[in-house]
């Protein structure tokens, strides 16, 4: 049976108006998710990732941000379209976001009880009892001590606050969580287990994920779909095997080409050359083609379409990439090379 789709993004444009310019910092992104599916969206920093969730959510600050046009559409309504009381009973609710740094997004002058309650009484009618009792639930079930509720976010380690992040972006049940980066500050074991116990949360829940991430084996552990970001625009989409096993769009062959191997004696990584464009002046055409060792003139003449990157693949739901070369692949090369492609432990789907 074929999943239900839960998120429609379609076309959306957000634009920071500025002192110094404007900011376009997403141009024309559409995507969906399905039900349950988790999708990582991946880039470099300042491909527009966060600005992306964050107009999800409803929460690009005007001014200086401006959202220019597209649709949000989950469960059939455009949230673009609700108003701001409407927009606050799904957020927190239906839709959640664990944010990116865990140190600054919890209030130090409020418990961690208090602030996991917040969010229950803003959409639940529940007692003073039964509230408390529902956040200490859901403090045991992001492995802290239901004993540790009246206590102050500093009393926690950075591994132990995020959790609590986890536990109030859960406490509604949402039925879509946005992690952004959720990873982010902590050590390479905490990330781990953090990652871990948000995929067996999102299993016992059936929550719907969308993981913002710039660590390829988080997504190939995590993911069921893959999203390239390059300049506020999605470059390369598919499922998890399409973008690890058949990568069609340079900057998706860079990212993976610069992960390091096992299996090789080198002596420095391979990294993409230059440096992601300036969001005030984007290039014309194709926005990766100053990077591209395949660019031709075709490239800077007009941005390339989201088009199917075979034949045998469906417009909607199938392998998409943003190439001008799409149809036919790169000029001597079809796909990247078996010695540069990321070590099969990687890819365990």
């Amino acid at each position: 049976m074929e999943a239900k789709e839960l998120l429609s993004v379609e076309d959306l444009t957000i634009r920071y108006v500025t002192d110094d310019g404007i900011v376009e910092a997403l141009n024309g992104v559409s995507f969906s998710i399905q039900e349950q599916h988790t999708l990582g969206l991946v880039g470099e920093t300042g491909a527009g990732q966060t600005t992306l969730a964050r107009g999800i959510m409803g929460l690009i600050p005007h001014p200086p941000g401006e959202i220019k046009g597209g649709r949000v559409v989950f469960e059939g309504r455009n949230l673009l379209a609700l108003s701001e009381s409407k927009m606050r009973d799904v957020r927190g609710n239906l839709i959640s976001m664990i944010f990116q740094d865990p140190m600054t997004s919890l209030n130090p002058v409020m418990t961690v009880g208090e602030q996991i309650m917040e969010v229950i009484r803003t959409h639940n009618r529940m007692g003073p009892g039964e509230t408390r009792q529902a956040a200490a639930e859901m403090l045991e079930l992001v492995g802290i001590s239901s004993d540790r509720i009246d206590e102050y976010p500093h009393q926690f380690s950075g591994g132990m606050k995020q959790r609590v992040i986890i536990a109030i972006a859960l406490a509604c049940n949402p039925k879509l969580l946005i992690a952004d980066e959720p990873t982010t500050a902590l050590d390479v074991t905490i990330q781990a287990q953090v990652l871990e116990m948000i995929q067996a949360l999102k299993a016992k829940l059936r929550t719907s994920m969308l993981l913002i991430t710039h660590d390829l084996g988080v997504v190939a552990q995590n993911c069921d779909h893959v999203a390239i970001m390059y300049a506020g625009e999605i470059v390369e989409y598919g499922s998890l095997r399409d973008i690890f096993k058949n990568p069609r769009h340079p900057y998706t062959m860079g990212l993976l080409g610069s992960i390091p191997s096992l299996a090789k004696d080198v002596k420095r990584l391979n990294p993409i050359k230059g440096l992601m464009p300036d969001p005030t002046r984007l290039p014309t055409g194709c926005k990766f083609h100053t990077r591209c060792d395949y660019a031709a003139e075709a490239c800077k003449a007009a941005v390339p379409s989201l088009c199917a990157a075979d034949s045998g693949s469906a417009a909607a739901g199938g392998h998409l990439v943003r190439c001008v070369y799409s149809d036919r692949g790169l000029p001597g090369i079809a796909r990247l090379p078996v010695s540069a492609q990321p070590p099969e432990a990687m890819l365990s789907t």
